[in-house]
């Protein structure tokens, strides 16, 4: 391992070290058990000076590198993290695991069957985990694949959005730094609105620190069916908002040229599926007469944002609702929100390029001799990234279908394997079932819960870093840059 790999990886403990030393403080001061956080932040901040001592920093990665450090974090943190929910003595160390793999990755897939057994300090780092994962999100769809070229970003991120053509700013760092003041606006933004809605001050912290990352953790265990009408309300603008590329949000706050999101292909097809999804849904159950005009808009505004941009929050038990009304929510599920934002998924703008790509084919049958280049809005997309892009959508539903197969094998329902897998490599939360919105995760089979952690860390650094973990390229990159 490299000096660089060990220094970016302590830091990363390091940082997270100290915000649990900060949580000691927090839990002592609400006369609560101290230990896990005590626990964390000395191994934390001590096995991160020791690989910080021995590494050494450099400014300009390998890309062997880059992809290792992305795939390590996403695994070490969330183990640290773990420690303060397995010291509770209230869950295993597998379960605390699987909680905070759920927390960095903002899945908000939950195994806690009782929501009495964390105390308050556990269910705001509970939730500070999905804030700090997206923050490590945004960085990483950012700054770090579309400079690799993971994935097909280096098309999102500087041309469909226009952001390096209108130089949002020089560097990477400035423009990381402009959308991570949105994220923090937003969260601020949050509180107040869920605050003013009636939650209590600490419900609104906590629930903004896991909309905003598209998380879902909520420390309700009616997530917020246990909240006023108006309070859903809120969560529902903010969490389109967290759905959004936070690039375009950033270009029309702090851009020089003044910018439309409008005008941004995949805002408007990200837009479009959240308004049909919902209006479908609101017509389906006035016509069912399932509740009023004003409840019909508000479940199905609330459950197409919740489900499409990731959140996995939930205003009604959804898996009461007709299969109809349930298949419209899985179906979104797959579509996401958009590239840039904090949202897992395959990303709207991947599902346009292969639309787009199907449609040119059509063309190119009936005109066989035409020329006919692929674009997305005004931009010409090449065959290198159509080929990254098809490549990581083909790989995503591959990992998709095989982690059904293995949970319907250690579970024997089919709708709990094919929305916990969905839910899982999605980072979506809930699923179906046993596994719904007022359920958990806590009676699936060990084996089960592994699979949902390796697809929870897959899914959310898109799958391409972790596959090269296994490619023996990668490892003789990294010997050699030692």
């Amino acid at each position: 391992m490299g000096g660089f790999v060990r220094y970016a990886l302590g830091t990363a403990l390091r940082a997270v070290g100290l915000v649990m030393l900060a949580f000691v403080l927090v839990a002592w001061a609400w006369s609560e058990d101290v230990r896990g956080f005590l626990l964390g932040a000395g191994v934390g901040l001590a096995l991160g000076q020791l690989l910080r001592m021995t590494g050494t920093p450099k400014a300009e990665p390998r890309r062997a590198e880059g992809l290792f450090i992305v795939a390590v974090i996403w695994l070490l943190v969330p183990l640290l993290g773990a420690l303060p929910f397995w010291v509770s003595g209230h869950v295993g160390l597998l379960d605390a695991y699987f909680e905070a793999m759920s927390g960095f990755t903002t899945t908000g897939a939950t195994i806690l069957p009782d929501f009495t057994l964390f105390n308050r300090s556990l269910f705001l780092w509970r939730g500070l985990t999905q804030w700090f994962g997206g923050v490590g999100i945004i960085v990483l769809f950012v700054a770090v694949l579309p400079h690799f070229a993971v994935a097909g970003r280096q098309l999102f991120f500087a041309e469909s959005t226009g952001v390096q053509k209108e130089k949002l700013t020089p560097r990477l760092r400035h423009t990381a730094e402009m959308v991570l003041r949105v994220y923090v606006l937003l969260t601020g933004l949050a509180v107040l609105g869920y605050w003013l809605a009636g939650m209590p001050l600490y419900d609104a912290v906590a629930n903004a620190l896991t909309t905003m990352p598209a998380g879902g953790f909520s420390p309700n265990p009616l997530s917020f069916a246990g909240y006023p009408a108006a309070a859903q309300w809120v969560a529902v603008v903010f969490m389109f908002f967290a759905g959004a590329n936070f690039l375009l949000i950033a270009s029309a706050l702090f851009g020089r040229a003044s910018r439309t999101p409008w005008r941004d292909p995949e805002f408007r097809v990200y837009s479009g599926a959240f308004l049909a999804g919902s209006l479908l849904l609101a017509v389906y159950h006035v016509y069912l007469h399932d509740y009023g005009i004003e409840a019909a808009l508000r479940h199905a505004f609330f459950q197409v944002a919740s489900l499409l941009t990731s959140t996995g929050y939930a205003s009604v038990d959804y898996t009461q609702w007709v299969v109809p009304a349930q298949a419209i929510l899985i179906f979104l599920m797959f579509v996401s929100g958009s590239a840039g934002s904090a949202a897992g998924g395959v990303k709207s703008v991947r599902w346009l390029v292969m639309t787009n790509h199907v449609l040119r084919e059509l063309k190119r049958t009936l005109h066989p001799n035409a020329v006919l280049p692929l674009r997305l809005g005004t931009k010409a997309v090449g065959e290198d990234v159509l080929r990254s892009v098809s490549s990581f959508v083909i790989l995503y539903l591959f990992v998709f279908v095989l982690g059904t197969m293995v949970i319907v094998f250690t579970e024997g329902d089919l709708v709990v394997a094919f929305t916990s897998s969905a839910a899982f490599i999605g980072n979506v939360g809930p699923g179906l079932g046993a596994v719904g919105p007022m359920g958990s995760f806590a009676e699936l089979h060990p084996l089960a819960k592994l699979v949902g952690i390796f697809q929870m860390w897959a899914g959310r650094i898109e799958l391409i870093p972790v596959l090269l973990l296994f490619h023996p390229d990668t490892w003789r990159a990294l010997r050699r840059s030692r």
